[in-house]
């Protein structure tokens, strides 16, 4: 039986009618929906992604099949990657003012939009894939996110998380916290913060600038994801040490925007297959990056001759400490800002309280 036979137009609405689809990402608020007269929809998707991304390129071409199969064919939806018609940090405008219809990418890249959207990628030393996703979708998250976009008419979706990431690529050792000093390193988000705190010499720039960057000089390190993602980009030959924790992004969420003009024109039900398409999409890259990252690391390190390394455990200390500073200086000023990590950081606690219970 194929999804779009299951969840057809009636057992779509029917299932939202008997609130069965509650916490799987359908907006609950002031959104309307148009009347159903038959009407095919024509999408434009823009995505932060290189073209040869596997993990997250591959996401949203999944999204867009997926959405094509549960709206039996009326959302049609045609994927541009990284650059094709707007650079990846210019998404959310080319979204809010109607240029696409859905955008695919990561909240810290509008960091420029507020301080609080960067908690809905990734918060150094934070919690990881199924954590963040049990926060959003039931401790309260997806309602502070929606919040924070819906005066620029975008309704965000949660549609995947690449899991833990790792450190970067570096051209030198790093032994002490001192060796950030002057780094000229790729980061984004608030682990970029942290490095700039460190004393590196910060520096964002989408995926698909890196390996030019790195190979003409413009950077001596760089953070993308992880051996899935960084593999397919090449980062491999540009540094010779690939470090690990990621502590800037133990688990970085993937959003699908949606235009609100655009989501309002769906029929009912065709908006519950867009928010069952983004969760499907969604699990399905998680479940990737999780099977690929460890056996593209063994090629990593076993073909490629990458030399493995973790960061000292006082460099993480380190970075720790100035995480924490950066996120209460964070909530001083602005009271969006202090709910969102409130609410992230109690519920942080209560994940750690419950690991603790069942650790072995």
């Amino acid at each position: 039986m194929h999804r779009r036979d299951f969840l057809g137009k009636a057992a779509l609405t029917a299932l939202a009618a008997g609130g069965a689809l509650t916490g799987c990402g359908i907006p609950q608020g002031s959104e309307t929906s148009a009347p159903d007269t038959g009407r095919r929809f024509h999408w434009r998707m823009i995505t932060a992604w290189p073209h040869e991304s596997p993990g997250l390129g591959g996401g949203a071409q999944l999204l867009a099949r997926t959405l094509h199969e549960l709206s039996d064919g009326r959302i049609q939806v045609r994927i541009f990657a990284a650059d094709d018609l707007v650079s990846p940090f210019e998404i959310f405008g080319a979204v809010s003012r109607g240029a696409a219809e859905i955008g695919h990418g990561a909240a810290h890249y509008w960091q420029g939009l507020s301080g609080a959207a960067q908690f809905f990628t990734a918060v150094p030393f934070g919690m990881g894939a199924l954590e963040t996703q049990a926060w959003l979708h039931a401790g309260g998250g997806l309602e502070l996110w929606r919040d924070l976009y819906r005066p620029f008419d975008v309704i965000p979706f949660p549609c995947g998380n690449t899991g833990a990431q790792m450190g970067g690529w570096f051209r030198r050792e790093i032994r002490t916290i001192e060796d950030f000093r002057g780094l000229r390193i790729r980061a984004v988000g608030l682990g970029g913060e942290v490095l700039r705190r460190a004393g590196a010499e910060v520096i964002r720039l989408p995926g698909d600038d890196l390996p030019e960057a790195m190979q003409s000089g413009l950077l001596e390190a760089a953070e993308w994801m992880g051996p899935y993602e960084d593999m397919a980009l090449g980062l491999h030959r540009q540094a010779p040490y690939y470090y690990h924790p990621g502590w800037q992004a133990p688990g970085s969420q993937v959003e699908a925007l949606i235009n609100r003009d655009a989501y309002e024109a769906l029929p009912q039900h065709l908006q519950i297959a867009v928010a069952q398409a983004c969760r499907l999409a969604g699990e399905q890259m998680i479940h990737e990056f999780l099977a690929r990252n460890q056996q593209t690391l063994d090629r990593l390190v076993s073909e490629q001759g990458v030399q493995l390394r973790r960061f000292p455990d006082a460099v993480l200390d380190d970075l720790r400490r100035l995480s924490q500073d950066m996120l209460l200086e964070m909530t001083a000023d602005d009271p969006f800002i202090r709910r969102v990590h409130a609410s992230y950081m109690g519920f942080a606690s209560e994940m750690v309280r419950w690991k603790e219970i069942h650790s072995i």
